[in-house]
């Protein structure tokens, strides 16, 4: 099944790299998982645990640096692990965990944060832009972000690193930042990250202008109800040049289109782009079509989500699991750093 029994966890232990390498990524706990979420990382996140052994991290520490209120993060943190345990995450073979629970990467953090100009990290395009976002909340822990983060890739040795183009700066700066170190100490003891471009359609939200997110309040969660999913896609803004109902419609510049080119299958796909640019198929009916398929595809995630919901404390056991793995890795690292840098 997609996810595992409930006791002796611990017992899988993957001692040796059995597949193509390590693949490391991290999210912030930001609560149910919508659609931009599942097309963005989850979808990719299920299938790279075929080829690679995977480390994924609930990255709470680095929540901290943009949240203003707190109180969210362990409800946050929870719902998360539910979505992507539910999506197939496969956590008797995958490590899955919280970030605060294996310390060592605070420790590595700082460690790194030694071989860092000052300048690289407020130079970087995504710092100039939460300055920008939140001028009122510059804290130390926003400017060193990317150290924190080279710190969760380095001590976790993997290989590689699934980026959007978002992220692209990050990863070519955790590169930087080993050869830095190698070049200082003299050993190489971290690994170079290689980045594994994720090509996934820019998912927008509701409003058909804005990406998909929270916080500009346009996202279909996943675990909706169908009827729920439903209201929201009845919501959704179409091809705003299409005006009446017997108006010809552009399926290309049609947010509903282009989730229908997820969820859909080819031969509905192939219908509403026909169909829309004649006016045989009216914006109303496009939307029924996807919210039953979207429902179609989402059943069996929905069905699993709701079984491990019956089992709060199950999550935390996979989640503390995953540390306890994820610790031993980190353990090795960074002595190796730690005699790397010769510290006593």
């Amino acid at each position: 099944g997609a996810f595992p029994q409930k006791r002796g966890l611990g017992l899988v232990v993957q001692t040796q790299m059995s597949k193509k390498g390590r693949v490391f990524s991290g999210a912030r706990p930001t609560g149910r998982q919508h659609l931009g979420n599942y097309l963005g990382a989850i979808k990719n996140y299920v299938a790279l645990q075929a080829d690679y052994d995977c480390v994924y991290c609930i990255v709470d520490l680095h929540a901290m640096t943009t949240l203003e209120d707190l109180s969210q993060i362990k409800a946050n943190t929870a719902e998360m692990a539910l979505d992507w345990l539910a999506a197939g995450l496969r956590p008797e073979e995958t490590i899955l965990f919280v970030q605060s629970h294996v310390p060592q990467v605070t420790e590595l953090h700082t460690i790194l944060s030694m071989f860092t100009p000052l300048g690289k990290l407020t130079d970087l395009p995504t710092f100039k832009d939460k300055v920008r976002l939140q001028p009122h909340n510059i804290n130390y822990g926003l400017v060193g972000y990317p150290v924190l983060m080279t710190a969760d890739i380095t001590l976790y040795k993997a290989d590689v690193v699934p980026v959007g183009v978002d992220q692209q700066s990050h990863l070519e700066f955790a590169r930087e930042v080993v050869r830095t170190f190698h070049h200082r100490t003299g050993r190489q003891v971290l690994v170079e990250p290689q980045m594994k471009n994720t090509e996934f359609p820019k998912v927008l939200g509701t409003d058909g202008k804005r990406k998909m997110g929270k916080s500009e309040n346009n996202h279909i969660e996943l675990a909706l109800t169908p009827e729920e999913t439903e209201q929201m896609v009845r919501t959704m803004v179409t091809d705003p040049q299409r005006a009446r109902r017997d108006d010809p419609g552009d399926p290309e510049v049609c947010n509903v289109f282009t989730l229908h080119k997820s969820f859909s299958s080819s031969e509905d796909i192939t219908m509403i782009d026909r169909e829309c640019r004649t006016a045989g198929i009216g914006c109303v009916d496009c939307k029924k079509l996807l919210a039953r398929n979207l429902n179609e595809h989402l059943q069996p995630f929905r069905e699993r989500r709701a079984e491990l919901a019956k089992d709060p404390q199950h999550v935390w056991e996979v989640l503390h699991d995953g540390a306890r793995r994820a610790s031993a890795i980190a353990a090795e690292t960074i002595a190796e750093v730690k005699a790397a840098a010769g510290l006593p």
